[in-house]
C-alpha cells in the first residue's frame, strides 16, 4: 500500500509542477491545486493508520493494579490535525490566487504570463 502512496503522491506532484510553468494563468492555478492535493497526500501516507486502536480509545485500567493497561498501540492524532489544517491553508491560499488571477486579468486583459510580463515598464 505504501508504494501506492508513493507512486500517486509522485505522479500528482509532477503534475502539479508541470502545470505550474504553463503559460496560461488558468493552468498555473490548476497546478497550485493538484500539488496542495499532492501535499495531502502525502501527509495521509507519512501518518497511514497502522495500529490496532484508534486514538480516541482509552486504555482499560486494572483496578487490582491501579494502572492502564493498553489495549494496543494507538495511532497517532497528530496526523489528522495536519491534514485539517493543511486543507484549511490551501482553500486559503487558492482563493487568494485566485483572487489575485482575477485582478491581473481585468487589468491587463489577458491569462497570458508573457503578454503580462511585456506590458510591464
Amino acid at each position: 500500500m505504501n508504494e501506492i502512496f508513493a507512486i500517486a503522491t509522485g505522479v500528482l506532484f509532477a503534475i502539479g509542477v508541470f502545470l505550474l510553468l504553463r503559460r496560461d494563468l488558468i493552468k498555473v492555478a490548476m497546478g497550485f491545486y493538484v500539488l496542495f492535493t499532492a501535499i495531502n497526500l502525502f501527509f495521509l501516507a507519512a501518518g497511514a493508520f497502522n495500529a490496532s486502536q484508534p486514538p480516541y480509545v482509552q486504555p482499560i485500567i486494572a483496578e487490582s493494579v491501579g494502572q492502564a493497561i493498553p489495549r494496543g498501540q494507538s495511532s497517532d492524532p497528530l496526523v489528522q490535525a495536519l491534514i485539517l489544517t493543511a486543507i484549511v491553508i490551501s482553500f486559503g491560499s487558492y482563493a487568494l490566487l485566485l483572487g489575485l488571477i482575477n485582478v491581473a486579468s481585468r487589468r491587463f486583459r489577458t491569462l497570458n504570463n508573457d503578454e503580462v510580463n511585456q506590458l510591464q515598464a
